[in-house]
């Protein structure tokens, strides 16, 4: 029940999200003395359905259409009238050609949820002039679209409103599916799902009343990105349990020794990669912008919650037939042979023949991939993730961004939200002349009263400046940060608030929060390994292959986002998205074999346990990769710019890791350089056998005339 309506607790007004410091956020607080909170309007547009100018008859059925929108019905009983403030004029375009209906929706009305449903109001009001004027306008001959703020918040709720259904739906069929290609089992796939299942529903029940409650905050993108992350890692979790199990099965008479084994010998790597993702997602709080400081208590819930999933009921339910439990295998149910050398075929397997192909050349394989990875990174510099605007965020086509489009043909749209300037009474004209003299500014006035003279409050004053572009572009976005540099010159403490002053603080904030949490995730990630593989070159040779494989995603993602499919730019937090998802999680692959690695490695030496770990653990790790890069590539479902590059660089970056990185790279790096890998605690680690062309899990060939 707590994931079926966890949408219900959600925030996404990107004002909610920035720091109290950030200079629009002031701007707009001192604003609200001027003129009180402002309300959130929503604009419906209007045009004749053949172009041209308006006709009488026309511009009578827009009178109309105007008087009864405040009688307009809401689901829970009330009327428009009630949540909106004053009459709603009719207002033509100068061209003649079109028409324009403000509705101001409160700003306490804006925020409230409808009733008992999931609906807020002003999606609610929005849904209820989009029937009407389906109704009315289009028998009179006109097109017409409802846009404006509250056009877009309408169609971003309903884009995420996807996430509880279809995102959840397209994720599981995926994970489902590769897992009966893996086990080619009936009942092992809906075992590991029930398992990631679980823990989605465990995470929900603590995120929803932290976020109900105003703890933590929770937006649509932290929602689909926590469903993503707890089934993508949950499963992973499990797949390694499940082949570690499968192993000591082999080696085991009754299911309850091998999974004792088993569960022993995955707890060590499980609880570490889950820890580096649970303290690179927790770096996140270092955020100053609160969409993403929340994803990290979010995130980090998710993870838990997969870790003990994994490690308590997915046991529970393999050894739940007891004596029987081999049949949860079946039909490829592994067999108690307790005189078979684990893993002394796998030199003829597809992974024992990457192991062989690494140990053969571990040099000429490490230096020719980290040369390819590099050659991609090369690209880096050209990603475009300056910021978008609102109408930039829909992939599809909606009717809040047509409806926007057309607004700016006829009106000045940036007169609808402006940018305000809090200057000085004395600098007042000065910083006027100043902002008029900015691109991109239509026009600039001083806030005034009733009387028509200038309001003055505690030596302030207000300055209007309606862009050319729309509020909701990035070209305001610009103009307000060109404002700022122009009205600084004047007033050097001046303030600029509103819409697009918002979104340009989101903006500089992500980017700084970028140069901030990276090095910080780094350091984390670097100390836990330390401490799980008791080194302190192979945690260095791990995070080296691991920076290199994000920057090579990110210059094969600017290749794709700005040659094949023609974005319009990235968000300014994608970059910073990718990074944490990316190092986080796909390090888990490089723990996952490394700590085998150590493992064998105390038995056979370094080079040897490569190959043993390589070869052994190959199989499960792909499979891991597959179903992690499934899951975030189910993102691309939500039809938001955001989103689908996420889902981009997270899947294409974790399959560049699982095929390329770990199997290819620091396979190779750690052969090449053996024993010393385990610097300064290498004292328990046996020297390695020069003897070549060694089989992992057979014996070596005694010298000829030894006698043996």
């Amino acid at each position: 029940m707590a994931q079926g309506t966890l949408s219900e607790v959600q925030e996404n007004d990107q004002a909610a999200f920035l720091p109290e410091s950030a200079e629009s956020t002031r701007a707009d607080e001192i604003a609200r003395e001027f003129a009180g909170d402002q309300p959130l309007p929503a604009l419906v547009v209007a045009t004749p359905a053949g172009g041209g100018a308006l006709t009488p008859e026309q511009l009578q059925a827009a009178e109309a259409f105007a008087a009864e929108i405040p009688q307009l019905e809401l689901p829970d009983g009330s009327t428009v009238g009630d949540v909106i403030e004053g009459p709603v004029p009719v207002i033509p375009a100068e061209d003649g050609e079109a028409l324009l209906f403000p509705v101001s929706i409160s700003a306490d009305a804006a925020e409230e949820t409808l009733g008992d449903t999931e609906e807020g109001t002003t999606g609610a009001v929005v849904a209820a002039l989009r029937e009407l004027a389906a109704d009315t306008l289009v028998g009179a001959d006109l097109d017409a679209w409802v846009t404006g703020p509250a056009g877009f918040v309408a169609d971003l709720v309903s884009a995420f409103g996807g996430i509880d259904g279809v995102l959840l739906l397209v994720a599981l069929v995926v994970v489902l599916v590769i897992l009966f290609i893996v086990y080619r089992s009936p009942s092992l796939p809906f075992t590991v799902l029930l398992t990631a299942v679980f823990a989605l529903c465990a995470a929900a029940l603590v995120v929803k009343p932290l976020a109900a409650n105003g703890t933590i905050l929770l937006n649509g993108q932290s929602q689909g990105i926590l469903s993503i992350l707890v089934i993508g890692a949950a499963t992973d979790y499990s797949l390694l349990i499940v082949a570690r199990y499968r192993e000591e099965l082999t080696r085991h008479a009754l299911p309850t020794d091998a999974m004792k084994v088993a569960w022993k010998a995955s707890l060590p790597p499980i609880v570490a990669s889950a820890g580096t993702v649970i303290v690179g997602l927790l770096c996140l709080l270092l955020s100053d912008l609160g969409s993403n400081a929340s994803l990290g208590p979010v995130g980090a819930i998710g993870i838990a919650a997969s870790v003990l999933a994994a490690l308590t009921l997915l046991p529970a339910f393999l050894l739940i037939g007891g004596r029987r439990a081999r049949w949860i295998f079946w039909p490829r149910m592994p067999q108690y042979q307790p005189d078979a050398v684990v893993g002394a075929d796998d030199s003829t397997r597809l992974w024992g023949r990457v192991a062989t192909f690494v140990a053969r050349r571990p040099r000429a394989v490490w230096v020719t991939t980290a040369v390819a990875l590099l050659a991609l990174a090369a690209f880096l510099p050209t990603l475009d993730a300056n910021g978008t605007g609102d109408g930039d965020v829909f992939l599809d086509e909606t009717e809040a961004v047509t409806g926007q489009e057309v607004l700016s043909e006829h009106f000045d749209a940036g007169l609808v939200e402006p940018v305000i300037v809090i200057t000085a009474e004395d600098t007042a004209e000065q910083a006027v002349e100043a902002v008029s003299g900015v691109e991109g500014v239509a026009s600039a006035q001083l806030f005034a009263g009733e009387d028509g003279q200038p309001v003055v409050i505690d030596g302030l004053v207000q300055i209007q400046a309606a862009t050319t572009d729309s509020a909701e572009s990035q070209e305001a976005t610009v103009t307000a940060g060109e404002i700022r540099t122009a009205v600084r010159d004047v007033d050097p403490d001046a303030l600029v608030g509103g819409a697009a002053a918002q979104r340009l603080d989101t903006q500089e904030t992500a980017e700084q929060d970028l140069r901030t949490i990276v090095p910080i995730v780094l350091a984390v990630i670097f100390v836990m390994l330390v401490i799980l593989l008791r080194s302190i070159v192979a945690p260095l040779v791990i995070l080296a292959a691991n920076v290199l494989s994000f920057a090579a995603t990110l210059g094969l993602s600017a290749i794709f986002f700005n040659h094949v499919f023609g974005f319009p730019g990235a968000d300014a937090s994608v970059p910073l998205y990718g990074f944490v998802f990316l190092v986080a999680l796909s390090i888990d692959y490089s723990i996952f074999l490394m700590t085998r690695v150590r493992e064998e490695a105390l038995s056979h030496g370094t080079r040897m346990g490569v190959r043993r770990g390589l070869a052994m653990t190959g199989g499960v790790i792909t499979s891991a990769g597959l179903v992690l890069a499934a899951t975030f590539g189910a993102l691309v479902v939500i039809p938001l710019l955001f989103l689908v590059q996420l889902a981009f660089i997270v899947a294409v970056g974790v399959l560049i890791d699982t095929f390329v990185v770990r199997s290819l790279l620091v396979s190779g790096l750690v052969y090449d350089i053996g024993r010393p890998v385990w610097w300064p605690w290498k004292a328990k680690i046996p020297e390695d056998d020069p003897a070549p062309g060694a089989v992992p899990g057979r014996p070596e060939p005694a010298p000829v005339g030894s006698g043996t």
